[in-house]
């Protein structure tokens, strides 16, 4: 396998930005599906896939939203065509036998919480990112965020308990009035890594 193409590099990393003022464009439901689509092949552990997720698009939906976001993400958010709540579920172990059916990989979570809550973060995390990979893979701009209430959130939206939100993403096509100037410096490698 190749090395991809440089427009693809620069579309979904180079170029790339997070997104606070949004174009008036609606997503489609048909694209939401074909990101979902290309998400959930990204690896996981034991391909537990705990990622869960809910589009928040219309404006009664929006609402119940508002009052769990911090107050710098609420204009960004509110004007966003929709919001995706990324949670993780804290019983994804139940689908192993299909996802996984090569041992009794349920068996390693079940009864166990703390592990699994654990498995199921790291997974929906990993996800999450491969999620903002694939939107900007279909043409979109991403503004994921974490300046809101997680207890507002699942209480408003995963009200059973089975389901905690992880982080926020706003989707659309961005609008980069609203970006706030050249890239911020990202650190080196011989600041972040080491060779062994």
């Amino acid at each position: 396998m190749g090395k991809i193409a440089k427009a693809a590099l620069n579309q979904i990393f180079k170029d790339a930005r997070t997104y606070s003022k949004w174009f008036d464009k609606p997503v489609s439901e048909e694209l939401l599906h074909t990101i979902y689509d290309l998400m959930k092949l990204g690896p996981t552990s034991a391909n537990c896939c705990p990622l869960r997720i809910v589009f928040v698009r219309s404006k009664e939906a929006k609402e119940r939203l508002r009052p769990h976001l911090n107050e710098g993400n609420v204009a960004k958010t509110m004007s966003a065509p929709l919001t995706a709540i990324l949670g993780y579920d804290l019983q994804f172990y139940e689908h192993l036998p299909f996802l996984y059916p090569y041992v009794d990989a349920k068996s390693w979570f079940e009864g166990k919480e703390d592990f699994a809550q654990e498995t199921a973060f790291r997974n929906s995390t990993l996800q999450g990112a491969y999620f903002i990979i694939a939107a900007r893979a279909c043409g979109l701009d991403c503004g994921p965020m974490s300046g809101f209430s997680n207890q507002g959130v699942d209480k408003e939206f995963f009200p059973e308990g089975r389901f905690k939100s992880n982080f926020l993403c706003n989707l659309g096509y961005g609008d980069p009035s609203g970006l706030r100037g050249p890239r911020s410096p990202r650190l080196s490698f011989d600041q972040a890594c080491q060779i062994l």
